[in-house]
C-alpha cells in the first residue's frame, strides 16, 4: 500500500471539497451543502493524521541532519534521544492511518432489520430468544436508536418463537452486523427440578435496511395474503383482517407483519423486511466470492455456525469466532454489548489489515 501517495490524494480531495463549500452557489443548494459537508467530515480525521505525519517526518529529517552534520556531542545525543521518540510516534501514526485507509463497509451506516428466532430446545429456546430480543432492544435504547417492532410471535412462559425489529440510528448495521448467527445458551431452566444444565439455541439475523432503488421487485412475483392478527386471545385478537403475509414466489421467502391495526402500514412494513432479505441474498452471493479468497476471522454471513455461547452458571459469554470470553453475562444480557461489539470490530479490522 503506497500510504503517502494515497494520503496526498485524500488531502487534494479534502482541499477541493473545502473550496467548493466556500462557493456561494454551493451554499445556496442545501442538498449539495449537506453532502459535501458530510464528505469533508469523513475525511477530516485522516487529513489531520496526515498533517501530523508530515510534521513528525520533518522533525525526523531535522534530527537526522543534526546527527550527521553536527560536531556538538551533547546536541547529537539529545537529537538521538528525540529521534527514537519521533520514530515510535511515526510508527503509531502509520498504523492508525492504515486502519483509516481500510475501505469502510458501505452498509455500516444503514438502519437494520433484526430477526430473532427460537431454535432447538423447546420452551427454554423460546425463553432464550426472548432474552436476546430484550438484550438487543435495551442495547438499542442505550445507543439512542429508535426501536420499532415489526412482528412478534409469542411462545409460552413469556418466551418468543420469533420477533422482527427495525432499528434506526447512527451506524446501526456497523455495530450489529456480527450478531448474525446461532446463539447457544447453557443454564438450568425454571422448569428443571433436578437442577441440570440444559443447552438450547436461538438464531439472529441482522439485515441492512435498503432503499427502494437497491432492490427491484416485480409485483407479479408476489402472493399477498390478508388475515386476522392473532395473539394470546381475548383483546389481543384483531377482529379485522389487517395482518399481511407476503410470499416472494421466485425465492420462496415469506414475510409477515401484524403489529399495526392498519392493513396498509402492515403491508409497507412487510415489504421493507422483504426487500432487506432479498438484498441480503444478493449481498451474501457477493460475500461468498470474497470469502473464497480468504478465510475471515469474523464470519458475518455464515449463519450455520454457532457464533456465541451464554453460560449462565458461570456468568460467562464466549464468542467462538475470535476466541473471546467475558465474565459479565449478567450485564451483557441486560444490553451492555459495548465491549463485545468493540472487540468484534477490532478483530475484523485486524483481519482486513492482514489481507490488505
Amino acid at each position: 500500500m503506497d500510504i503517502v501517495g494515497k494520503l496526498k490524494e485524500i488531502r487534494e480531495k479534502y482541499n477541493r471539497i473545502h473550496e467548493e463549500l466556500s462557493d456561494p452557489e454551493i451554499m445556496s443548494h442545501q442538498d449539495k451543502l449537506i453532502k459535501l459537508s458530510k464528505e469533508r467530515s469523513e475525511l477530516q480525521e485522516i487529513v489531520d493524521s496526515y498533517d501530523l505525519y508530515i510534521k513528525v517526518q520533518k522533525n525526523i529529517d531535522g534530527n537526522n541532519e543534526i546527527i550527521s552534520s553536527s560536531n556538538d556531542k551533547e546536541l547529537i545525543e539529545l537529537a538521538e534521544i528525540e529521534l527514537d521518540d519521533l520514530l515510535q510516534q511515526r510508527e503509531e501514526i502509520e498504523e492508525n492511518i492504515k486502519v483509516m485507509l481500510i475501505p469502510k463497509d458501505p452498509d455500516d451506516n444503514k438502519d437494520v432489520i433484526l430477526e430473532v428466532r427460537a431454535g432447538t430446545g423447546g420452551e427454554e429456546a423460546g425463553l432464550f430468544a426472548g432474552d436476546l430480543f430484550r438484550m438487543y432492544t435495551r442495547f438499542a435504547e442505550l445507543k439512542g436508536w429508535k426501536v420499532e417492532l415489526l412482528d412478534i410471535n409469542e411462545a409460552s412462559m413469556g418466551g418468543i418463537k420469533e420477533a422482527v425489529l427495525n432499528l434506526r440510528g447512527n451506524d446501526v448495521y456497523g455495530d450489529l452486523k456480527f450478531e448474525s448467527g446461532v446463539h447457544r445458551v447453557q443454564r438450568v431452566p425454571a422448569t428443571e427440578a433436578s437442577g441440570r444444565v440444559h443447552t438450547s439455541a436461538a438464531s439472529v439475523v441482522v439485515l441492512p435496511e435498503v432503499e427502494d432503488v437497491e432492490v427491484e421487485i416485480d409485483q407479479n412475483d408476489l402472493r399477498i395474503d390478508v388475515y386476522r392478527s392473532g395473539g394470546a386471545g381475548g383483546q389481543n385478537v384483531n377482529k379485522v383482517e389487517t395482518a399481511i403475509r407476503i410470499t416472494h414466489i421466485p425465492t420462496g421467502l415469506v414475510v409477515q407483519c401484524q403489529d399495526e391495526r392498519s392493513q396498509l402500514k402492515n403491508r409497507q412494513k412487510a415489504m421493507k423486511v422483504l426487500k432487506s432479505r432479498l438484498f441480503d441474498i444478493k449481498r451474501q452471493e457477493q460475500n461468498n466470492v470474497v470469502a473464497a479468497q480468504r478465510k475471515l476471522m469474523v464470519k458475518s454471513g455464515d449463519r450455520s455456525d454457532k457464533i456465541r455461547t451464554y453460560n449462565f452458571p458461570q456468568n460467562r459469554v464466549t464468542d467462538h469466532r475470535i476466541g473471546l470470553t467475558l465474565y459479565n453475562l449478567s450485564n451483557i444480557i441486560e444490553g451492555d454489548l459495548f465491549e463485545l461489539v468493540e472487540k468484534l470490530k477490532i478483530a475484523d479490522t485486524t483481519e482486513r489489515l492482514k489481507a490488505s
